[in-house]
């Protein structure tokens, strides 16, 4: 059975197409159209998924759409009529209902089929009952406890769930408005980060304060047994105010989602681009660790119901890899699966994942082990491009190496002596995080390296850090505590007489957020980390997503535009590699 699952009409929308349980392609629309959290119909996604296949779209057997607006329709109805909302959110929510509904007409539009063919092979999935099967149907785990957290998908914020064979049944839910996301939205936008998906960065600036504000950010959101927990709505606006959320083709946008009375609790909000300051830094601080003590709240709760040690989690609050580092310490959890995609991309997953098993009644075959499940691009795709744009390359220094022990040689010598390379490998990354074949690679060791990297090529923040990817063997080296994770989802400490070692990659609390890099059969990153570890002595390199201020590149021709406009030293394509001359730092 060939089932296509999409998420619609909702930032990060992505599709992935599965052939009797496993998987074939999973893409996210951003890449191709360019513009992050690419919101609206994945045209170009699906198209991709059918072209890797190899198959037309009448072979597509159901369409598995991530979304159920008639889902939890008495909870909907018993809040308007407690709450009373404005009528602007209520009609705005109509109109969204009403298009995410003739989701059959678009899909038909977009790959020339009839309407009637469409309807009969669409499937409504559960938002939240995508992202569980998301986390745990690929898990290696024959059962796990499993939960979701965000900020809110068909009126649910907070699933827990067990896992047990092909099938989640939900434990406990947590309805809209209260939502641990939301606080998190909340107080991004009052640190002036308005921009759909910002939370990161006020993760990343945690790390630069003590927590001085908790007390005042604790009364926003009250624990309740049983892992519950609530909003103190007086603080919030997106329950009762016109719905300023957008979710057309484009990016996606949001209104602010917090009344005046956060300001009058901690001050003037700050305008983005302002300076930041101590006091935005302690909130950001604080922020963290309430974000934290309420999910460690839920986890707990969900492990008192399944006494199981093994937890898979998805949702945009199981992007927060600071959070994730700490699970198997805070909670009894010793096993934690994070799979690639865990916001919203993911639910596309999902949903294809619970027509195919819950409805299907089918076992379980298929384990994500990897993130390589885009778009690929082979050496003659690389030498047309570089043929076509030869006049712009000619104070290059442009060679094909077709060995790739030398290959991966010529890279390593010029990290290690300070330059900062492209490298464009393989399969695009599927999810947030560029895992070794659409990433831009720097030598750890180098103090000043991120400071460079931030300002010259990525052209963002100075406090934002980047990401660590390592050989599995050396994990316990270098970092306490840590548990392996291909996925880059979890932050760990560096042991204190490494961080002078690997600078560039250790975060100013000592902390560092990994990938582990195993023996993979082929894998040329793989290779690439081992002749570095042989020349330096360091098993370890920076590695950031291959962009700036757009998505990661997709296209050969995208990454060679990112190579020219930026101040980076060096690109690896495939196995041809262009170096600007005098490249040293």
């Amino acid at each position: 059975m060939m089932i296509m699952g999409m998420n619609a009409y909702h930032g990060d929308a992505s599709a992935v197409l599965m052939h009797n349980g496993s998987l074939i392609a999973a893409v996210e629309e951003e890449r191709f159209q360019r513009v992050k959290h690419w919101a609206g119909f994945p045209h170009e996604s699906i198209r991709y998924c059918l072209d890797v296949a190899g198959i037309s779209a009448r072979e597509i057997d159901v369409f598995a759409l991530s979304r159920q607006p008639g889902a939890h329709r008495l909870r909907k109805a018993a809040f308007v009529l407690r709450h009373r909302p404005s009528l602007s959110l209520l009609r705005a929510r109509q109109r969204h209902g009403r298009r995410v509904c003739d989701v059959a007409r678009e899909i038909a539009a977009a790959l020339g089929l009839e309407r009637h063919h469409i309807s009969r092979r669409l499937r409504w999935v559960e938002h939240h009952q995508a992202h569980l099967a998301s986390a745990y149907v690929v898990s290696p785990f024959d059962q796990a406890a499993v939960c979701t957290l965000d900020g809110f998908g068909d009126f649910v914020s907070t699933s827990m769930a067990i896992g047990r064979g092909s099938t989640c049944n939900v434990l406990k839910r947590i309805y809209f408005p209260h939502s641990i996301g939301l606080l998190y939205l909340a107080i991004t936008q009052y640190l002036g980060f308005p921009v759909y998906g910002e939370e990161y960065k006020v993760m990343g600036l945690a790390a630069y304060a003590t927590p001085d504000y908790v007390a005042a950010l604790r009364p926003l959101i009250q624990l309740r047994p049983g892992g519950g927990f609530a909003l103190d709505l007086s603080y919030f606006r997106h329950w009762s105010a016109g719905d300023g959320m957008s979710w057309g083709a484009g990016e996606p946008s949001l209104d602010r989602v917090y009344t005046p009375k956060l300001e009058e609790r901690l001050g003037p909000a700050r305008l983005p681009g302002a300076p930041l300051d101590e006091r935005h830094m302690a909130i950001a601080a604080s922020l963290q660790q309430v974000f934290e003590a309420t999910v460690f709240h839920v986890l707990r709760a969900l492990h008192r119901r399944t006494h199981l040690p093994q937890l898979c989690l998805a949702g945009g609050c199981a992007l927060n890899s600071v959070m994730n580092g700490k699970i198997r310490t805070q909670t009894p959890f010793t096993d934690v699966y994070i799979q690639p995609a865990a916001a919203d991309n993911g639910t596309a997953l999902g949903a294809a994942l619970h027509v195919w098993h819950h409805l299907g009644g089918q076992p379980r075959r298929f384990v994500m082990a990897d993130a390589f499940w885009g778009p690929q691009f082979h050496d003659d795709d690389l030498r047309v491009l570089l043929s076509l744009r030869s006049s712009e390359l000619q104070p290059f220094i442009l060679r094909k190496v077709d060995d790739a022990a030398e290959l991966c040689r010529w890279t390593s010598l010029r990290l290690a002596r300070g330059n900062v390379i492209g490298w464009f490998q393989g399969r695009m990354e599927w999810g947030a995080r560029a895992l070794g074949n659409r990433s831009i690679l720097a030598d750890p060791r180098r103090a000043d390296m991120r400071q460079l990297i931030n300002a010259k090529i990525k052209g963002r923040e100075s406090f934002r850090p980047f990401g660590a990817s390592i050989l599995e063997e050396a994990l316990d080296e270098y970092f306490v505590g840590a548990a392996a994770d291909a996925f880059m989802t979890q932050v760990y400490p560096v042991r204190p007489d490494k961080r002078e070692v690997i600078p560039a990659v250790t975060h100013i609390d000592g902390s560092g957020r990994l990938q582990t890099v195993s023996r993979q059969p082929g894998f040329l990153y793989r290779q690439l980390l081992e002749t570095f570890a042989q020349l330096t002595g360091v098993p370890v390199l920076l590695n950031t997503s291959f962009n700036a201020h757009e998505p990661i590149v997709h296209k050969p021709a995208e990454a060679l535009d990112c190579f020219l406009h930026t101040q980076m030293d060096g690109l690896v394509l495939g196995h041809y590699t262009l170096e600007k001359p005098l490249t040293s730092h």
